[in-house]
This record gives C-alpha cells, structure tokens and sequence, in this order.
C-alpha cells in the first residue's frame, strides 16, 4: 500500500487543488512533482491551463499528461522523499471519455484503465495527494454521457477511497478529514 496516499474531493473551486499543493511546504521534500491531467480543448481552458503554469511555484517539476496517468505515475520518482500531486482524477476521466487522442474509451476501457492507476498506486512508496471532485451530491443528470461520467467519478473515487491512507473533503476552503 502506498505510504501516504491522500485522495482530496471536494465540488468545483472547493480549494482542492490549493490544499494539496500546500503539502508541498510542510514536508521538507526533496522533490515537488505535479501531474496535470488538463486537455486545452477549448479557449478558456487554455487560459486556465496558462494562468496555472504561470502561478505556480517553480519548485514544482510539472507533467502534463491528460490521458496516460498510470504510465506516468509509473515512471515518477519513488527514491528519496518527493510529493507527486495528481491534478486531477477528473479531467482525467472526462478526457477518457471524451476524446482519448481523437477517439473516446467506452467505459468497461475506463475501468482497465482506472485498475491500472491503482494497482501503480498500491506499487508505490512516495507521498501521493489526488485531487477529486465529488459530481454526486447533486441530480442524476438527464443525459447518458452526464450519467456515465458521474458513474465513472464514483467509481473511482470509491476505488482510491479505499487504499487511501487519508481522506479529506473541502468545502469553501477549509478541509474535513473523513478518514
């Protein structure tokens, strides 16, 4: 099992994000490694993806990666003491299920993918904080890609919840540990 894998939820502008890459200041790591699963699909992604190139600190050695995150997290540092941020499971899983290099997975392809991602997890030793959003505290959505993707969200959430070390869920700011 990972040492200390941490999977942070939260909904949209929770303060996810900020909580996690704060961890990169309280544990005097050698390295500062951060995944970013985010695709510039369209104008204002690319911005947001260009403002937080530009806000982030320089310490932080940042792959970009929306598709292949297991193999990515496969070949991330596991000597010495580093902290890997995932950010974020979610945009991972929409880039899956919508647009995989020019061609969408279905979502059995998904679930492979995503048993890849915690079979790596459990293989590794380092520090590892996911960042999540939690889509099911709201209605069941009226379409059927809406509701595959929320199926999908809970399904893995529940997945890393379960070989996670800690749980923590943020809302407006502030965190609540769950586990």
């Amino acid at each position: 099992m990972t040492s200390n894998l941490q999977l942070i939820l939260g909904g949209a502008r929770s303060g996810k994000s900020s909580y996690a890459i704060a961890q990169g200041d309280e544990g005097n790591y050698q390295g500062l490694h951060f995944l970013a699963t985010a695709s510039p699909g369209d104008e204002e992604m690319k911005m947001r993806i260009e403002r937080h190139r530009t806000e982030r600190d320089p310490r932080w050695k940042v792959v970009e990666e929306p598709y292949h995150l297991p193999s990515v997290l496969e070949k991330s540092p596991r000597e010495g003491k580093n902290l890997i941020v995932v950010d974020c499971a979610t945009l991972w899983i929409s880039n899956l299920l919508c647009g995989m290099g020019g061609k969408a997975l279905p979502p059995p392809g998904i679930e492979k993918e995503f048993e890849k991602f915690i079979k790596i997890l459990k293989q590794h030793s380092g520090d590892i904080r996911i960042v999540s959003n939690e889509v099911g505290l709201g209605v069941v959505p009226d379409n059927a890609l809406a509701r595959q993707f929320q199926d999908l969200q809970g399904t893995l959430n529940k997945s890393l919840a379960v070989i996670a070390t800690k749980v923590i869920f943020m809302t407006a700011g502030l965190p609540l540990k769950i586990k």
